[in-house]
Order: C-alpha cells, then structure tokens, then sequence
C-alpha cells in the first residue's frame, strides 16, 4: 500500500498569503537591524514623547540627524510590522482551517502589541529611578523588550514555512525524523534563545566592552578575567555560551546531514545555520577588536537573529509531522499480547 501523503491536509496552498507571511518574516529584520543599531548608538532617547515623535509622525530633522533617523526608523518599523501581523493573522484567520495555525498568528498579534507598549513604556518612564539600580525603570524595560523581539522572530518564521508550499505539499518521509534529533534540535533552539537573553541584558547594562580583549580575558593572555563584577560576568557568560552554541549547533548540523529522513531542503538549512554560526562568532570578536564598531556591532545583533530563526526553522520543520499531527505509524511486530494463541 502506497505511503499517504500529508497532501491530505486541513487546508491548501494558498500563494499570496504564503507571500505575504515570508514578507512579515523579512521585513522582521529590519526591525531587529534598527533596534539594534538605536541601542548601539544611544538613540533610544531622541524623542521623549511615544507614539508620535515630538508630537509628529514626520517630525523634524529626523532624516538628517543618525539618533533621530534611528529611533524614528524602528518606530515606523514597528508600526508596519505591526499592520503586518494584524493582516496576517485575519486573513489566516479567515481561509486556514488549522486551529493551531489560527492561534498562533493571533499570539504573534499579542506579542507585537505588548512589544510597541513596552517600547513606549520605556520612553516614558526614562526618568523613573529604581532604588538600588543603576537604570531607570524605562532603560530596564529595553531588556524583556530585546528578549521578547526574538521569539516573536520565531513566531514569524513558524506561520511563513507553516503557509509555505514546502510545508504544505510535503510527503510523510520513508523513515521519521528520530526523536533524539528533535530533542537534539529543541535544545539548540533554547540555547540559542539563552544566549540572546544573556546578549541582551549584556548590551542593555553596557557590558559590550567588559572584557576588551579576545579571545583571551586579559591583556596578559590569561583565560579567565583578573576582576570580576556583575557586567564582567555576563560578558564573560556570553563568551562561554558562545563556545556552547559551536559545538551545539555543529552537532545538529552534522546529525541532520547524516539523518536519512531529512530532505536536501533541511540539510541546506542546517548548512546555512552553520555558516551564520561562524560569522556570528567573527563578528563578535570584531566588535571587540573595533571597540564597540557601530557597524559590527548592529551586524552581531542581526546575525544573531538569523541564527534563532535558521536553527528554530530548522527545529520546526523537524517537527512537522508532529506539529501536523500526521505522524507515519510505525510498522513492527505483531502485539502478541492481544492476539489470540494459535491452537495445535
């Protein structure tokens, strides 16, 4: 009996939405690329009123003027992203079938919306002292704000490839992914999504710089720092995790190249994850090297972004008969215990 196929689906193909979430997913990183690039250059500030910027959506001399460019960029961003997001999840909502499916975009809306208010909560209560703390309440808030900004990517990503024609027309595999690869590739996932939280607290309480020497901690080539404080030890976090993620995500890679039940499509994604990997780690080392370079320094966020979406897109279609729930049956023995014994 012919294998079925996952053909036989809750809903079909449809191209312009499949379009129209790879465009969100897209346009997602010029999200991330200017927040980054308005945390780098100390811009979060430029206007102190939210929404609107210094009372306009056009306000004067943001176009010329790199602080202004940057903060107003990331709000125009976000506004767009935000349509985005409420598009796709009511145009989903309206032709997809998969109930997953439908709560998933409509999750991607709540996170969207909570992200623009803890934006604007961060411009707003700037001034507010906390005791005890070095940062006010509002420069606090740009921490869960990064963090947040990275699984709503993976969200993004998750509705593209789920609307995608890949996804869609797939056929149930000879031999199932194994579940010590998908084990493999969730813990990868959620190491990726550590070391982001560890970069983002590292970058927010200006720790970029803690250990200015790489790859070794001190000037005199010692392995561990001389000093240690609370900005030392994150930095010094990242470097470890960093080290972690190599050997992590390279282990997934090669597990996924000699997986028979993975497609060439997923073993080009495992490629790619790689590749982003070691430019990731080169790009680190460079924005030590520049001393905080504004440019390596937003291409290091970036890429990190790139290597969560590759290595979660990576998990997520690794996961795609499950997520599905089409599963193919395994074939084994007959169950003796419920068989009837055979008489001589």
């Amino acid at each position: 009996m012919p294998i079925p196929s996952l053909a036989h689906r809750n809903t079909p193909y449809r191209p312009a939405l499949a379009w129209f979430a790879a465009l969100g997913s897209a346009w997602v990183f010029v999200l991330v690329t200017l927040g980054a690039l308005t945390t780098t250059i100390g811009a979060g500030m430029a206007f102190d009123t939210w929404p609107l910027s210094n009372g306009s959506i056009n306000p004067d001399g943001w176009l010329s003027q790199l602080d202004m460019f940057a903060e107003h960029s990331h709000r125009l961003s976000g506004m767009i992203m935000g349509i985005i997001t409420l598009g796709l999840a009511i145009w989903v909502t309206r032709v997809d079938e998969r109930r997953w499916m439908r709560k998933l975009v409509w999750w991607a809306v709540a996170i969207v919306v909570i992200q623009g208010l803890i934006g604007g909560k961060r411009v707003l209560l700037d001034s507010l002292e906390v005791p005890g703390f070095e940062m006010t309440l509002g420069q606090m808030l740009r921490i869960p704000h990064g963090i947040l900004a990275q699984l709503y990517v993976c969200m993004l990503f998750a509705i593209a490839a789920s609307l995608s024609l890949r996804w869609i027309d797939a056929k149930t595999p000879v031999e199932p992914t194994g579940r010590r690869l998908r084990m493999l590739a969730r813990t990868a996932t959620i190491l990726v999504i550590v070391q982001l939280t560890i970069a983002a607290a590292m970058r927010h309480n200006n720790a970029g710089l803690a250990i200015p020497t790489f790859p070794l901690s001190t000037p005199d080539g010692d392995l561990l720092p001389a000093n240690w404080d609370y900005r030392i030890t994150l930095h010094f976090a990242h470097r470890v995790m960093a080290v972690v993620l190599a050997v992590v995500l390279g282990w997934l890679a090669w597990a996924v190249w000699k997986d028979r039940a993975s497609s060439n499509g997923i073993k080009n994604l495992a490629t790619t994850m790689l590749c982003l990997v070691i430019v990731q780690i080169a790009l680190g080392a460079s924005v030590i090297w520049t001393q905080r370079s504004a440019h390596y320094t937003t291409a290091h966020v970036t890429v990190g972004a790139c290597v969560l979406a590759t290595t979660f897109l990576l998990t997520w279609w690794l996961h795609r008969d499950v997520i599905e729930g089409r599963t193919k049956p395994k074939l084994g023995r007959p169950n003796h215990a419920v068989m009837p014994a055979v008489q001589s």
